[in-house]
């Protein structure tokens, strides 16, 4: 009875998780025990957060600061077990009352020995094979004790029976006491633990393969990190050697350059940076929960140990059934880098060393030389360019003229309606509706001003089909429904000319000489960017920044930047990229859909590729 006292308390003084002797026990406020190495590894299972669930109820507890040494110690079971570890275990194989102190512990057996018992033991033909371990190595904790489980209730029965409906073991006694009559499903023991031990190692071989699989994935973005950091270190050795040839005066240069193309490139390891450390974290989430699913020491026995092992094997198929690496996103973010270029100056400036630009995909000769008049991205994802002498000519994102329409129109501005029908402004500033399949003019009639009335105009249509004209002379803006008639609104522009409309969501964005207002649709100014030196051309980018074009016409020289919608700076795109100079001063510039940036003088078109 003593001994089966003892086997009870020996069971209790083990952790649900790791099911070896307690270490640094800490108590949770829904009072079951851990060791504080378990909930160490559990916290991490779950980043950054603060909760922590008890594995055994799944309650959520606080942890202070994510620190698990802050929770509450269980100082009565430390007590308890220090105790255990101080007191001599006796030979329980002797019958005399005063027994010897045991130096051996028979696995098989499951009793202590003494030194002459574990002799005669160990001459045993039957016992030769028995797993024998020494007392010093149990009590410093390098091995453990595989204990037979003994019923609670009846201290002399084995638990031979497992009962899954209940989730315990149990005696025989007990199975049919409790089990039969409530028709639950009862198998051995042994079954329960095959089939226990097949399911954790399936857990371990999925969770190997998943942990192979995003190990992969890092290893790929090191790759792409890798090829980013070249052509960093390629473009700032280009400047470095550039630099050699110049004077010492260029320092200031060179340090700026090669902080411009850190600048350009940083962001992207960053970004590639979080993937990895996304994907790492994930893998330390699938190595710490799998390593305490599949702890094969011991089978869980009691109902506090089974709870634990449930929620933990739950955790484990919840990060089984996270999706794999998406390998395009880190080449998407990678591609950025790579497109950056270290541009020397040959030929002009060489004192200036350089400048760094984006990649350019396409530099492209328009048919009609001198005719272009405006640009709008079509509703499929191209470029339109309408043409002063006839015609809207249709270009893809990488610079091929696909089709020329409305040849025998000619174009001064041009805009879709959310249906694909054209809307052309001519120069006589009248509108006319076309269809995009068949470009079958429509009867419908807008009363817009003539030219001798409002002087020249412009165009924009917002996202709900409404359709704004500006005109110069008298300084305001009608508004028309698509259905065609008087204008259903009237904006004044107070004091400015609308040279250029813009539809950016609730507002629109004027562009007068070199003023850009972005005003609302009663005329009221929220932001402007005032005589910037330059005639600027304005557009909104597919992420709804905008986008201001700054040419140097006298010497052929573009930058592009991007602006919030407060017209804050963002960043410069393009810097002093060489145009071959036009001899009219009129250009727009737009985004397609996937991203390119076109800039449209009257002779060419440039795609600046800024993925």
């Amino acid at each position: 009875m003593a001994d089966a006292l003892k086997n009870v308390i020996a069971q209790s003084l083990e952790c649900p998780v790791c099911l070896n002797t307690f270490t640094d026990p800490k108590i949770l406020s829904c009072s079951h025990t851990y060791c504080r190495a378990c909930l160490d590894n559990i916290l991490e299972c779950h980043g950054n957060d603060q909760m922590i669930r008890c594995p055994v109820c799944r309650a959520e507890i606080q942890v202070p600061n994510q620190d698990v040494s802050k929770l509450p110690a269980n100082l009565a079971l430390r007590s308890l077990i220090e105790d255990m570890k101080n007191q001599y275990q006796f030979c329980t194989n002797c019958k005399t009352e005063d027994k010897p102190q045991a130096v051996v512990y028979c696995q098989d057996c499951g009793i202590y020995l003494c030194i002459t018992c574990r002799n005669t033991h160990s001459l045993w033909q039957n016992f030769i094979s028995h797993e024998v371990l020494p007392m010093s190595e149990m009590v410093s904790g390098k091995v453990s004790v595989r204990r037979y489980r003994k019923c609670r209730k009846h201290p002399k029965e084995d638990e031979e029976c497992f009962c899954p409906d209940c989730r315990r073991f149990a005696c025989f006694r007990c199975v049919v006491m409790e089990h039969t009559n409530e028709g639950h499903r009862v198998i051995e023991a042994a079954v329960y633990e095959s089939i226990h031990m097949k399911s954790i190692e399936d857990f371990k071989s999925k969770a190997d393969k998943k942990r192979s699989c995003f190990q992969k994935y890092v290893d790929f973005i090191d790759e792409q990190k890798e090829r980013v950091s070249n052509v960093q270190k390629q473009c700032t050795g280009n400047i470095n050697n550039a630099y050699e040839e110049s004077v010492r005066q260029l320092t200031k240069k060179k340090e700026i350059l090669i902080s411009e193309v850190k600048g350009r490139t940083e962001g992207v390891e960053k970004e590639l940076d979080e993937m990895k450390k996304s994907a790492e974290q994930h893998i330390t989430h699938l190595t710490t929960i799998a390593d305490l699913v599949t702890n094969k020491t011991k089978i869980p026995s009691d109902m506090d140990a089974l709870s634990a092992h449930d929620t933990l094997c739950h955790d484990l198929q919840e990060a089984l059934d996270q999706e794999d690496p998406d390998y395009k996103q880190s080449i998407r973010s990678s591609k950025e880098g790579k497109s950056v270029r270290f541009m020397r100056n040959v030929g002009m400036d060489e004192i200036a060393l350089g400048k760094i630009v984006n990649a350019v995909e396409k530099n492209i000769a328009l048919p009609t030389k001198g005719s272009m008049n405006a640009m709008i991205g079509t509703p499929d994802g191209r470029m339109a360019v309408g043409c002063s002498t006839g015609g809207v000519e249709i270009f893809s994102s990488d610079g091929q003229l696909q089709q020329t329409v409305l040849k025998h129109v000619k174009i001064r501005r041009v805009g879709f309606l959310s249906d694909d029908r054209y809307v052309i402004l001519d120069f006589s500033n009248k509108i006319t509706l076309y269809t995009l399949e068949y470009l079958d003019k429509l009867n419908v009639m807008f009363e817009t001003l003539s030219v001798d009335e409002g002087g020249w105009a412009s165009l924009t249509v917002d996202s709900d089909d409404q359709i704004y004209v500006g005109y110069r002379k008298v300084k305001k803006i009608q508004v028309f429904s698509p259905a065609g008639g008087k204008a259903i609104k009237e904006i004044p522009c107070d004091e400015y000319e609308p040279h250029q409309i813009t539809s950016c969501n609730d507002y629109l964005i004027i562009r007068s000489y070199d003023t850009i207002r972005l005003i609302d649709k009663q005329d009221v100014v929220k932001y402007e960017l005032k005589k910037l030196g330059y005639i600027p051309c304005v557009a909104v980018s597919q992420g709804n920044t905008i986008l201001i074009v700054k040419v140097k016409h006298g010497i052929g020289l573009v930058s592009i930047e991007e602006y919030t919608n407060e017209l804050k700076h963002i960043q410069n795109i393009v810097i002093d990229y060489k145009i071959e100079k036009p001899e009219r001063n009129w250009y727009f510039i737009q985004q397609y859909r996937s991203g390119e940036i076109a800039f449209c003088t009257p002779d060419r078109l440039y795609i600046f590729h800024l993925k």
